[in-house]
């Protein structure tokens, strides 16, 4: 099959099914062309090596790849997010209209909503069936982000939302939670398939470091990290909260921040006020140097705000924690808790509640070495019998392969 991936984030930015599915795809014996963005999240500024100058054409580990022009930035001005995303939904539809390349189908990776307009628009025109890959439901995710808060803006979103997945030829979800929650919405069982996510194996399995002085930090103390976005979702300052709480109690526990977002600078600003010695921060880095620092910590964090919409999500993180084989912490509650208990790889915590979280903290850090390592080593277990790359790439080729056979 000859297959269109159309994202707008995508290598060297931190994406979850960018480069990686591409060569798996190739490796699986289809032909793979990306249509993305020139890089520029989660900091909103272009990342080095690019100026925006059209339309580019490059190749990455033999995957091709044309970027096409858009308002870079991911800040909190609502005006900036918009245009950043509507312009490359539009230079995205123009470009993949008239490109040379032709495609038997279209996978459209969604957030934002736009790219599955984009999508739509270029699959009718092309007469191409598109499949959607939903990781965040719109607009829910933008009212629990407290991105938008706008009612009459939300439920046009929504209906948009919903002329999108009519339109679809197939809809996958990364959870039980979002499949049942698109039945609800009148979604037919036959077009939806729930296939969870993966994550970089690859770039994870390196373990490089530009800065081999960074782990030094770790050394000495029970080390807890939390690697990803910072924004008001993930409400890490509940997180500083539960480090307070730690520091007046043992000076044998400390938390690690490595990543950037929407709330980096408050978060380190709030953790220097609090004189917070047991909290170290850290830049984002590359996926393959990710891996390293992953395997230096003790545990790993995963923590969301509480939210109806939250429960039913699986943060794309626990599949990169669990691939690392280190004891996790999930402060998410629902589906995400649950794949936690099943994999018997780490402990919970509930979200938003610094006790509950220093609590958790502590029974994993009183643990022997044993008993963590057998700990990282069932989620490992887990992460390959049932959400590896191979085994998600297969199942979402199959999906691909359905509706080119019906589209024929």
């Amino acid at each position: 099959m000859r297959i269109l991936i159309l994202t707008q984030w995508f290598q060297p930015e931190p994406f979850l099914k960018g480069l990686c599915f591409a060569k798996e795809l190739r490796n699986q014996g289809h032909d793979v062309h990306v249509l993305t963005g020139y890089p520029n999240y989660p900091s909103g500024k272009l990342y080095p090596g690019y100026t925006i100058k059209g339309v580019l054409r490059e190749t990455m580990d033999g995957v091709p790849i044309t970027r096409v022009p858009l308002y870079p930035s991911h800040n909190k001005s609502k005006i900036a997010r918009a245009a950043n995303y509507l312009s490359f939904a539009f230079c995205a539809m123009v470009v993949g209209v008239f490109m040379r390349f032709k495609p038997d189908v279209i996978y459209a990776y969604h957030p934002p909503l736009t790219v599955d307009i984009a999508g739509c628009l270029i699959g009718f025109f092309r007469r191409v069936p598109v499949v959607v890959d939903v990781l965040d439901l719109w607009p829910d995710t933008l009212a629990a982000s407290g991105i938008l808060k706008n009612r009459t803006l939300l439920k046009t979103i929504g209906w948009l939302a919903q002329r999108i997945y009519r339109q679809a030829a197939a809809i996958v979800v990364p959870t039980e939670g979002y499949y049942k929650k698109f039945l609800t919405r009148g979604v037919p069982q036959k077009k939806l398939h729930l296939i969870h996510n993966w994550c970089d194996e690859e770039a994870l399995a390196q373990r490089s470091l530009s800065q081999p002085g960074l782990l030094a930090s770790f050394k000495g103390r029970f080390t807890v990290v939390y690697a990803g976005n910072m924004g008001p979702a993930q409400a890490l300052f509940r997180v500083l909260d539960a480090a307070a709480l730690l520091k007046k109690k043992r000076d044998d526990i400390q938390f690690v921040f490595v990543g950037d977002g929407l709330d980096s600078t408050a978060l380190k600003k709030d953790a220097s006020a609090r004189q917070l010695s047991n909290v170290s921060f850290f830049p984002q880095m590359p996926m393959n140097e990710v891996g390293h620092v992953l395997d230096a910590a003790d545990a790993l964090l995963v923590h969301l705000r509480v939210d109806p919409l939250f429960t039913i999500t699986i943060p794309s993180k626990t599949q990169a924690y669990l691939f690392a084989g280190k004891p996790i912490v999930m402060a998410v509650a629902g589906d995400a808790k649950s794949l936690i208990l099943r994999a018997q790889a780490g402990v919970c915590a509930v979200p938003e509640d610094p006790h509950s979280l220093v609590q958790a903290v502590e029974s994993l850090a009183d643990l022997s070495e044993s008993e963590r390592v057998a700990m990282g080593k069932r989620g490992r277990l887990y992460y390959d019998e049932n959400l590896s790359l191979k085994i998600g790439t297969r199942l979402m080729a199959a999906v691909f392969a359905s509706c080119v056979k019906r589209g024929r």
